[in-house]
């Protein structure tokens, strides 16, 4: 955290800022770097909110009145004020108009940083732009339009992603995992982890049993089945090395 970030943090303690105002303090603070979308984004729904949107544009103007090393607060005050015109309430378009003479006046901002460097010229011409959506009112209308059909596209997308997570695996465009594990592992004539746990003859190799598999229902009792024997397999097994023992039914045992 930057020395500007909890220096403004504190200053939102000890004035009791509003989260509007903080939201805003935050949009337009001297960091060197633009407001997120997000952050603007929340902003502008904040301007539908009556006590909010009078906190919201009380500050606005308040960093607009901003000046020389502060130039920064004037240049995001006026992006801010450009985003909140075309995705916010028409009151902030409203408000914009009553006090356009405010934003006129820092057509003239002037400020050269201790490089040398002109730092006013972005306030100015973001002013310019400003004061000429303004005075349009069929392009102001054309560009709330258009950022209305945006914001529309962007909630069908999140809601679509948000469905297709709920309906995983179920009819959703994203595929059936379960189904597609299932089919892999224990094959699609819908085997089970259960039926990889048979009796024993069913884990011999073709060559090695003494007949056909019966039913579990048909298996003698313990005391008439014929015992188990280790013996080497035969080379032609092919579940089997030749060297490692096969089980099998010993008919000599019986």
């Amino acid at each position: 955290m930057t020395t500007s970030s909890i220096r403004r943090q504190m200053k939102n303690i000890v004035n009791n800022y509003s989260e509007a105002e903080i939201k805003v303090r935050e949009a337009t603070s001297n960091d060197p770097w633009g407001p997120s979308s997000s952050l603007m984004t929340e902003i502008a729904d904040l301007t539908y909110n009556v006590v909010a949107f009078s906190e919201i544009m009380s500050m606005v103007w308040k960093r607009l009145n901003d000046h020389g090393k502060n130039w920064r607060h004037v240049y995001k005050a006026l992006t801010l004020l450009d985003y909140l015109i075309k995705t916010g309430s028409e009151r902030v378009a409203q408000q914009c108009r009553e006090n356009i003479f405010a934003i006129q006046t820092l057509k003239d901002f002037q400020y050269v940083d201790r490089d040398g460097k002109d730092q006013g010229v972005n306030v100015r011409e973001k002013a310019k732009q400003l004061v000429a959506l303004l005075k349009d009112e069929e392009r102001l209308k054309a560009e709330r339009a258009q950022a209305l059909k945006t914001k529309e596209r962007m909630a069908q997308v999140a809601t679509g992603m948000g469905s297709n997570q709920i309906t995983f695996g179920r009819g959703s465009s994203q595929p059936n995992l379960s189904t597609s594990y299932s089919e892999q592992e224990y094959g699609k004539a819908g085997g089970s982890p259960a039926s990889y746990h048979g009796s024993p003859e069913a884990s011999l190799c073709p060559q090695h049993r003494t007949g056909p598999l019966r039913a579990q229902s048909e298996e003698p009792p313990l005391s008439q089945r014929p015992p188990f024997l280790l013996r080497p397999g035969p080379p032609s097994c092919p579940a089997s090395d030749p060297a490692q023992p096969c089980l099998s039914w010993d008919p000599a045992a019986q």
